[in-house]
């Protein structure tokens, strides 16, 4: 029997679903991917005036209830707090590692960013702690994987050349972007990290 995973289509999702799949493969038991496309997906603008943290969520949890898939795997950050009561959280993983990412031009870090430095971020969090830290930057509202928001840093895109960018999206245009360490690291791009920030900086 192969049980079907759902899971978004973003190299980073398929790839933390492979690993959950073969973490509960001991008992030789198959899996399959399922990629389901979310509302988060296939609209623009701000996350914040999407409506947040469900629109990643929503079509998943769903497919789970109509039995399309038997489970679904996402970013518990990506959750909302309440779920629908046919459905529970059966495991989370051990945490990876919990810091912010800068992944900036040059090298630098948020002490070294010039004044005025474009430093991109999708998340209302992130934006008001690097605010907090550095008013003096300007912080740009982004979306994509984390494929296209590396692309947007200066330097950074001529790595990305033959990577799942989105099409049509600016290369090149930002010093920095903040992203999670974790994603990162599953991803094996650890070489785009220019600072762990410190958690008790963000």
């Amino acid at each position: 029997m192969a049980y079907r995973i759902g899971t978004r289509g973003s190299a980073l999702a398929t790839t933390q679903t492979q690993w959950a799949a073969d973490a509960m493969s001991n008992d030789n038991a198959a899996f399959e991917q399922v990629i389901i496309t979310t509302k988060g997906d296939v609209t623009t603008g701000s996350l914040a005036n999407l409506g947040g943290t469900g629109v990643f969520a929503t079509a998943l949890r769903q497919a789970v209830i109509n039995r399309e898939v038997d489970m679904a795997v996402h970013s518990l950050k990506d959750l909302p707090a309440k779920q629908p009561p046919e459905l529970r959280i059966a495991a989370i993983p051990e945490r990876a590692d919990v810091r912010d990412a800068l992944c900036a031009s040059n090298g630098l870090t948020l002490d070294t960013l010039r004044p005025g430095a474009r430093v991109g971020t999708g998340s209302p969090r992130r934006v008001g702690q690097l605010l907090a830290l550095r008013p003096d930057l300007e912080v740009v509202d982004i979306r994509g994987n984390v494929h296209t928001r590396l692309a947007r840093v200066a330097g950074y895109e001529q790595h990305h050349d033959n990577a799942p960018a989105a099409a049509g999206s600016p290369k090149g245009d930002l010093d920095a972007v903040v992203l999670a360490c974790a994603g990162l690291d599953r991803l094996e791009l650890q070489w785009a990290i220019t600072e762990r920030i410190d958690p008790a900086q963000m």
